[in-house]
């Protein structure tokens, strides 16, 4: 096959994580355990004439990114529709709704469609209206680079960021579905520290006055008011990231949905305890490698930040048990399904 894969997200702000991690990671796999087939990078609407499948990795619902027509057989990842799903906390507009009339009804014309989730898939075919059998689950994993780190590692780490003997960790963005300020008070209520990695919590250009970036104006108050207790590192790479997690006492994800929740397999493949809720994908991505806590309610969150720090039994447990899910994900699966998905469309099956 000759499989066009548009590249566009790592020439933009996507580069360094999100869509732009899943683009490299895909594309490496694919090369590496399939290479038989030949994969043609491309960007904007430079569809190269000879593919025989077109790829588009990214599908956002709310900007016309898809094209109507397409003279290629089309496959979309769509990884989530989390703003569809919590319409109350991502509120879009006339010009976004009118968007997603027009995306949605561009996704129901191509070929298949690959999501990271059976929840996400569960949306899709609610809010889309699209045949579950033309929706393929790819699970996501975790960057090869992320794994239990040495003791020497860790403790670099820990004096090049200044960070305390014991703390909960949290990566990611600031959008409403990941629940960062309860999160914030949940911590402040355990009175255990908080450090927070993720370049929106830190850029000085982010725009605090728009709706689905307005729990980081909370945050910074909040960390105004309560000094080194509530750490912003703002963008850790991925040299580092590793090492963090292995430093922290808990990883903590408490979101009110997540399509996938990466953050809790690259925990897990760290060593590193994960408290999260049950919303969204995160029920099947953690399994019971995971403490559950209910993610609106700020004293559940810092009972179970407290229980699992406080027991180092049940860490240790934690621990184990998130190594072994981790191994679940892997980019081998990940490029096996996508090239199941690919072989579907070429030979019109559902």
């Amino acid at each position: 096959m000759r499989i066009a894969v548009d590249v566009s997200p790592l020439t933009t702000g996507h580069k360094v994580r999100g869509i732009g991690f899943y683009v490299k990671n895909l594309l490496t796999a694919l090369k590496r355990y399939y290479p038989e087939h030949e994969y043609i990078e491309f960007t904007g609407n430079a569809v190269p004439k000879n593919a025989d499948i077109v790829h588009y990795p990214y599908f956002d619902p709310f900007s016309l990114t898809l094209s109507f027509f397409s003279s290629k057989p089309t496959v979309v990842t769509v990884h989530d529709l989390t703003p569809l799903v919590l319409h109350q906390l991502f509120p879009v507009g006339l010009k976004g709704m009118l968007a997603w009339r027009l995306q949605r009804l561009a996704l129901l014309r191509v070929s298949r469609v690959i999501t990271d989730s059976v929840a996400s898939k569960n949306d899709i075919e609610h809010y889309v209206g699209l045949l579950a059998s033309k929706i393929d689950v790819v699970h996501l994993a975790a960057g090869e680079h992320f794994g239990q780190q040495a003791k020497s590692t860790i403790e670099k780490v820990k004096k090049k960021y200044n960070l305390p003997k014991e703390f909960v960790l949290y990566v990611g963005d600031v959008t409403p579905n990941k629940n960062v300020a309860r999160l914030v008070n949940a911590c402040l209520q355990a009175r255990m520290a908080l450090v927070i990695a993720g370049s929106v919590f830190t850029d000085a250009k982010a725009n605090i006055t728009h709706p689905w970036t307005k729990d980081l104006k909370k945050v910074r108050k909040i960390v105004r008011e309560n000094g080194d207790t509530i750490r912003l590192l703002g963008f850790v790479p991925d040299t580092d990231l590793s090492a963090l997690y292995g430093a922290a006492s808990v990883f903590a994800l408490p979101s009110l949905y997540e399509g996938f929740g990466l953050p809790v397999v690259e925990a897990f493949a760290c060593g590193t305890p994960v408290v999260c809720s049950d919303k969204g994908s995160l029920k099947e991505v953690a399994g019971e490698a995971a403490l559950i806590i209910d993610p609106y309610s700020i004293e559940s969150i810092a009972g179970g930040i407290k229980k699992v720090i406080g027991d180092k039994k049940l860490a240790a447990t934690m621990s184990q048990k998130g190594l072994q899910r981790a191994k679940e994900f892997t980019w081998g699966k990940a490029a096996q399904h996508t090239i199941n998905a690919y072989k579907k469309v070429i030979h019109n099956e559902r």
